[in-house]
């Protein structure tokens, strides 16, 4: 697991798995922990982190309701568990599948925890709206769907830092998860435009931290990919010049078979 600091109140942690992201946002005497890393000793390391930093957890969120970013829980079980109105729907209508795709995440890496991940009760957030963070800031939650039917992205304007959740990485081609819609991720995209423009980080769900100007010129990328996806022989889509790995090969074909 890497782990840097993008501001005094901002710091990463990337996992090894899929280089999936967890962001820590402090102001005053409040922290949000955004997302999850995804082994457990990555997970067990975040108690750590925050003690180093002399912060105090007060909640996490997640930016939508795939099984990787919502580990967190595991690592703070008694944490409130904060969440878009739409991930709250979308985990009310699929009890169990989370927890079911990690485990079979975990056997695919011969990965043993020691307790089954428990939800509990998440806090619906209503999106867009805004969250309270210390006594002088606040988060904006944007809403992020597309790549699936739910999501939301954080923008920490103290910090100039967007969360984006499972949009704008600099390692996967957009997704169009079951559930997602290609216009609905061009809308997201076009959505997050201003943020990115104006921020000086943005952190995907995958991939390292971008500064602003390379986060922009991926999310062009993505919406030149997807609009050909929408033309008349999406088959001929051009992948990213630096994302036409086997993987996202596989996705493309994915994307296809969704469409």
């Amino acid at each position: 697991m890497q782990v840097i600091a993008l501001d005094p109140g901002v710091i990463v942690a990337r996992s090894v798995k899929w280089q999936t992201t967890c962001t820590l946002l402090h102001r005053g005497d409040e922290t949000f922990i955004v997302d999850s890393v995804v082994f457990p000793d990555e997970l067990d390391a975040l108690p750590g982190v925050l003690g180093q930093a002399g912060w105090g957890l007060s909640g996490l969120l997640a930016t939508h309701g795939d099984w990787d970013h919502l580990l967190a829980r595991l690592a703070f079980p008694e944490a409130p568990l904060g969440v878009a109105e739409t991930t709250a729907a979308r985990l009310r209508a699929e009890p169990g599948v989370a927890q079911r795709r990690l485990r079979e995440a975990d056997e695919d890496d011969y990965v043993a925890r020691e307790r089954p991940l428990s939800l509990g009760s998440v806090q619906a957030l209503p999106v867009p709206g805004k969250v309270d963070l210390g006594e002088d800031a606040e988060l904006e939650l944007i809403p992020a769907d597309g790549h699936t039917a739910d999501g939301m992205a954080v923008w920490a304007p103290f910090a100039r830092v967007l969360i984006c959740g499972d949009y704008v990485s600099p390692v996967e081609i957009p997704m169009i998860s079951e559930g997602g819609s290609l216009n609905a991720y061009v809308a997201t995209l076009l959505r997050l435009a201003p943020y990115v423009e104006q921020a000086d980080w943005v952190v995907p769900g995958h991939g390292a931290p971008l500064d602003g100007q390379r986060a922009l010129a991926i999310l062009r990328e993505d919406v030149k990919y997807l609009e050909s996806l929408d033309a008349a022989k999406p088959d001929a889509a051009a992948l990213p010049l630096a994302r036409r790995d086997r993987i996202q090969k596989q996705i493309h074909a994915e994307n296809l078979t969704r469409l």
